[in-house]
Protein backbone atom coordinates (compact mmCIF):
# COMPACT_ATOMS: atom_id res chain seq x y z
CA UNK A 1 0.00 0.00 0.00
CA UNK A 2 1.52 3.27 -1.07
CA UNK A 3 0.22 6.79 -0.82
CA UNK A 4 0.93 7.30 -4.54
CA UNK A 5 -2.15 5.16 -5.28
CA UNK A 6 -4.46 7.76 -3.75
CA UNK A 7 -5.79 11.13 -4.81
CA UNK A 8 -3.27 13.87 -4.18
CA UNK A 9 -5.21 16.49 -2.24
CA UNK A 10 -4.05 19.94 -3.31
CA UNK A 11 -2.48 22.11 -0.62
CA UNK A 12 -4.22 25.17 -2.04
CA UNK A 13 -7.56 24.84 -3.80
CA UNK A 14 -11.11 26.05 -3.75
CA UNK A 15 -13.38 24.75 -1.02
CA UNK A 16 -15.26 22.24 -3.18
CA UNK A 17 -12.12 20.81 -4.76
CA UNK A 18 -10.57 20.50 -1.30
CA UNK A 19 -13.61 18.75 0.23
CA UNK A 20 -14.04 16.37 -2.70
CA UNK A 21 -10.29 15.68 -2.72
CA UNK A 22 -10.23 14.76 0.97
CA UNK A 23 -13.35 12.61 0.63
CA UNK A 24 -11.84 10.71 -2.31
CA UNK A 25 -8.55 10.39 -0.43
CA UNK A 26 -10.34 8.73 2.49
CA UNK A 27 -12.43 6.50 0.23
CA UNK A 28 -9.25 5.35 -1.48
CA UNK A 29 -7.56 4.80 1.90
CA UNK A 30 -10.27 2.33 2.92
CA UNK A 31 -9.87 0.51 -0.40
CA UNK A 32 -6.11 0.34 0.14
CA UNK A 33 -6.55 -1.12 3.62
CA UNK A 34 -8.52 -3.99 2.05
CA UNK A 35 -6.26 -4.50 -0.99
CA UNK A 36 -4.50 -7.82 -1.41
CA UNK A 37 -6.47 -9.69 1.28
CA UNK A 38 -8.68 -12.72 0.82
CA UNK A 39 -12.29 -13.05 1.96
CA UNK A 40 -11.23 -14.87 5.11
CA UNK A 41 -8.84 -12.10 6.10
CA UNK A 42 -11.38 -9.40 5.28
CA UNK A 43 -13.87 -10.96 7.67
CA UNK A 44 -11.36 -11.34 10.53
CA UNK A 45 -12.48 -9.38 13.57
CA UNK A 46 -10.38 -7.18 15.79
CA UNK A 47 -10.52 -8.39 19.38
CA UNK A 48 -13.36 -9.92 21.39
CA UNK A 49 -16.02 -8.89 22.00
CA UNK A 50 -15.84 -6.63 18.92
CA UNK A 51 -17.14 -8.04 15.66
CA UNK A 52 -15.50 -5.28 13.62
CA UNK A 53 -13.93 -6.44 10.35
CA UNK A 54 -12.66 -4.78 7.19
CA UNK A 55 -15.57 -6.29 5.23
CA UNK A 56 -17.96 -4.91 7.84
CA UNK A 57 -16.39 -1.46 7.53
CA UNK A 58 -16.82 -1.50 3.74
CA UNK A 59 -20.44 -2.55 4.12
CA UNK A 60 -20.95 0.16 6.75
CA UNK A 61 -19.52 2.85 4.49
CA UNK A 62 -21.77 1.68 1.64
CA UNK A 63 -24.70 2.25 3.99
CA UNK A 64 -23.38 5.65 5.12
CA UNK A 65 -22.87 6.82 1.51
CA UNK A 66 -26.36 5.58 0.65
CA UNK A 67 -28.02 7.27 3.61
CA UNK A 68 -26.37 10.67 3.29
CA UNK A 69 -26.33 11.11 -0.48
CA UNK A 70 -29.27 9.10 -1.78
CA UNK A 71 -31.76 9.26 1.07
CA UNK A 72 -30.95 12.57 2.78
CA UNK A 73 -29.45 14.76 0.05
CA UNK A 74 -31.60 13.56 -2.84
CA UNK A 75 -34.68 12.15 -1.11
CA UNK A 76 -34.43 8.82 -2.95
CA UNK A 77 -36.27 5.78 -1.68
CA UNK A 78 -33.13 3.78 -0.95
CA UNK A 79 -33.79 1.08 1.64
CA UNK A 80 -30.90 -0.23 3.73
CA UNK A 81 -28.59 -2.76 2.13
CA UNK A 82 -27.51 -4.63 5.25
CA UNK A 83 -29.24 -3.43 8.40
CA UNK A 84 -32.82 -3.62 9.60
CA UNK A 85 -34.91 -2.68 12.62
CA UNK A 86 -34.25 -6.17 13.95
CA UNK A 87 -30.49 -5.87 13.29
CA UNK A 88 -29.54 -2.16 13.37
CA UNK A 89 -25.83 -3.04 13.03
CA UNK A 90 -26.40 -5.62 10.30
CA UNK A 91 -23.68 -4.25 8.05
CA UNK A 92 -21.11 -5.33 10.63
CA UNK A 93 -22.60 -8.83 10.96
CA UNK A 94 -20.91 -10.57 8.05
CA UNK A 95 -22.43 -13.98 7.34
CA UNK A 96 -20.81 -17.06 5.83
CA UNK A 97 -22.34 -16.42 2.41
CA UNK A 98 -21.30 -12.75 2.26
CA UNK A 99 -18.35 -11.95 0.01
CA UNK A 100 -16.02 -9.03 -0.17
CA UNK A 101 -16.61 -8.88 -3.92
CA UNK A 102 -20.30 -8.14 -3.29
CA UNK A 103 -19.56 -5.67 -0.45
CA UNK A 104 -16.97 -3.84 -2.54
CA UNK A 105 -19.30 -3.66 -5.56
CA UNK A 106 -22.11 -2.22 -3.40
CA UNK A 107 -19.75 0.32 -1.82
CA UNK A 108 -18.33 1.43 -5.17
CA UNK A 109 -21.85 1.75 -6.62
CA UNK A 110 -22.85 3.94 -3.69
CA UNK A 111 -19.77 6.17 -4.00
CA UNK A 112 -20.41 6.56 -7.75
CA UNK A 113 -24.04 7.50 -7.08
CA UNK A 114 -22.94 9.94 -4.37
CA UNK A 115 -20.62 11.71 -6.82
CA UNK A 116 -23.42 11.84 -9.37
CA UNK A 117 -25.91 13.35 -6.93
CA UNK A 118 -23.46 15.93 -5.59
CA UNK A 119 -22.14 17.06 -8.98
CA UNK A 120 -25.09 19.31 -9.88
CA UNK A 121 -25.47 20.87 -6.43
CA UNK A 122 -23.73 23.77 -4.77
CA UNK A 123 -22.13 23.39 -1.35
CA UNK A 124 -24.93 25.54 0.08
CA UNK A 125 -27.77 23.44 -1.35
CA UNK A 126 -29.84 21.84 1.39
CA UNK A 127 -30.86 18.21 1.50
CA UNK A 128 -34.32 17.28 0.28
CA UNK A 129 -34.93 15.16 3.35
CA UNK A 130 -34.39 15.74 7.04
CA UNK A 131 -32.32 13.56 9.32
CA UNK A 132 -32.44 14.06 13.07
CA UNK A 133 -35.00 16.82 12.47
CA UNK A 134 -32.73 18.96 10.25
CA UNK A 135 -31.87 19.52 6.62
CA UNK A 136 -28.15 19.59 5.77
CA UNK A 137 -26.07 21.47 3.25
CA UNK A 138 -23.91 19.51 0.83
CA UNK A 139 -20.93 21.17 2.56
CA UNK A 140 -21.99 19.67 5.91
CA UNK A 141 -22.48 16.24 4.31
CA UNK A 142 -19.00 16.37 2.76
CA UNK A 143 -17.40 17.31 6.08
CA UNK A 144 -19.37 14.62 7.89
CA UNK A 145 -18.35 11.99 5.33
CA UNK A 146 -14.68 12.97 5.64
CA UNK A 147 -14.96 12.64 9.43
CA UNK A 148 -16.76 9.30 9.14
CA UNK A 149 -14.13 7.85 6.81
CA UNK A 150 -11.23 9.24 8.85
CA UNK A 151 -12.57 7.62 12.02
CA UNK A 152 -13.19 4.27 10.37
CA UNK A 153 -9.88 4.36 8.51
CA UNK A 154 -8.26 4.42 11.94
CA UNK A 155 -10.15 1.21 12.71
CA UNK A 156 -9.07 -0.19 9.35
CA UNK A 157 -5.43 0.61 10.18
CA UNK A 158 -5.62 -1.47 13.34
CA UNK A 159 -7.49 -4.32 11.65
CA UNK A 160 -5.00 -4.49 8.79
CA UNK A 161 -2.03 -4.44 11.15
CA UNK A 162 -3.58 -7.30 13.13
CA UNK A 163 -4.22 -9.33 9.97
CA UNK A 164 -0.84 -9.13 8.25
CA UNK A 165 1.27 -6.52 10.00
CA UNK A 166 0.86 -3.90 7.26
CA UNK A 167 0.89 -0.34 8.60
CA UNK A 168 0.91 3.15 7.21
CA UNK A 169 -0.82 4.81 4.30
Amino acid sequence: MTSSERTEVPAAAGEREMLEGWLDFHRETLAMKCAGLGDGQLRETSVPPSGLSLMGLVRHMAEVERIWFRRVLDGEDAPPLYFSEQDPDGEFHVGPDDTFEAADAAWRAETARARELAASRSLDDLSKEQRHGRRYSLRWIYVHMIEEYARHNGHADLLRERIDGATGA
